[in-house]
């Protein structure tokens, strides 16, 4: 997937939520208006999208507080110690997640501006379809977790 077509997924979903976005553009980018592929290339050029990323407007439209919006927290893998004091490997398989929080975008701006790729970071929240079938079929391919 290009950034431009990225870009303009991340638009259609805060869209769907009630994000203004030809109002948001012509007043932060450029008061000319063409379409909303032309905005999307435009803000896919060097690094202007992050002025869309940052943008507590599209941050709590794209996070809609009690929205369903499904995402996949990848698998974790940690070492603890169990009951009898040996070091053991937990791995928890990915899942997805599907209601927002009411707070959701303030912890999701400040975890993308950590990241050194915020496109990444946010990209997980477009999730489609075959992209749930692939983890789904990647679970059932792990061994069974051992206590």
């Amino acid at each position: 997937m290009t950034r431009k077509e990225l870009i303009h997924l991340l638009i259609l979903q805060a869209r769907a939520n009630g994000f203004e976005f030809r109002k948001w553009y012509q007043d932060k980018i450029d008061k000319e208006w063409t379409t909303i592929q032309g905005a999307a290339e435009t803000l896919s050029r060097g690094n202007r999208y992050y002025s869309l990323l940052f943008s507590h407007q599209f941050a709590r439209h794209f996070w809609k507080a009690g929205r369903q919006m499904q995402f996949i927290v990848p698998t974790q893998e940690f070492k603890r110690v169990n009951g009898k004091g040996q070091e053991i490997t937990v791995v928890r398989k990915a899942y997805t997640r599907r209601t927002m929080r009411g707070n959701a975008w303030e912890y999701h701006l400040r975890e993308m501006v950590s990241k050194e790729e915020p496109l990444r970071y946010i990209r997980r929240f477009l999730v489609t379809q075959e992209e749930i079938a692939v983890h789904r079929s990647a679970n059932a391919k792990l061994p069974p977790e051992k206590s």
